[in-house]
């Protein structure tokens, strides 16, 4: 990978030791990486929601959570690297890692050089074909480039709101989004109180994109959980 795609990519270190953190930032930094942070699980999880990194370092041994929990709640909805870097040299740790998502697995004490090199290898492979400019499900049609919204072959004028709702959506289409992820990326919180406003507003696009509002087959509802966009057939 070259100096000026490094300096395009987001690393997002999870490890509660703040030596470690501050040694990965030195490293990354100097090589032209953007670094954020987290101490935790739970925080990790937030901040993957909110920067969309390019890679993730993480922890296994984390306060609140194993790393594995961290790299099963990822997995629901984004395939970022994840690079577990871990005291845990058993086998077993290992296998476990990577056969709950990781892409690969690195041993503390590490040799920075080393991990550089591996984290130029999961971002080389994980680079995405180009991205489809539109979007299309049953009746509806999204164009991202134009941001135009169809239904039916007719325009629908969306407000800001609403637009950011159904591209976050449209970003993860096939995939659970929970209450706590959409609040987090739409509205900046993740208060449980806030889930009337985000019904409301699913309600809208309901209104606006459904054949039978009260009976949708694109925006479903998961009960408990959040809301799925159907994904194209």
């Amino acid at each position: 990978m070259s100096e000026l795609a490094a300096a395009k990519s987001t690393v997002l270190v999870i490890d509660d030791e703040i030596q470690i953190r501050r040694l990965l930032r030195v490293c990354l930094e100097r090589n032209g990486y953007t670094v954020t942070e987290a101490a935790s699980g739970d925080e990790g999880i937030s901040e993957a929601i909110r920067h969309q990194p390019d890679a993730v370092l993480l922890d296994l041994g984390l306060p609140d959570m194993d790393g594995v929990a961290v790299l099963e709640r990822l997995r629901e909805w984004t395939q970022v690297p994840v690079l577990v870097v871990s005291v845990r040299g058993h086998e077993e740790d290992k296998i476990r890692a990577l056969d709950h998502g990781a892409n690969d697995y690195v041993t503390k004490p590490f040799s920075t050089g080393e991990l550089l090199a591996r984290l130029r290898v999961a971002l080389r492979y994980a680079q995405p074909p180009a991205k489809a400019t539109v979007f299309a499900a049953g009746n509806l049609k999204m164009d991202l480039t134009t941001r135009t919204v169809k239904v039916k072959g007719r325009k629908v004028k969306l407000t800001a709101t609403e637009y950011s709702l159904l591209h976050l959506f449209v970003k993860h289409a096939g995939k659970v989004l929970t209450h706590g992820q959409i609040l987090r990326e739409i509205w900046e919180t993740d208060e449980p109180e806030k889930i009337g406003h985000l019904r409301v507003y699913v309600t809208y696009l309901r209104e606006k994109l459904e054949d039978n509002p009260a009976e949708p087959e694109l925006l479903i509802t998961e009960p408990g959980v959040g809301y799925r966009l159907v994904a194209p057939e």
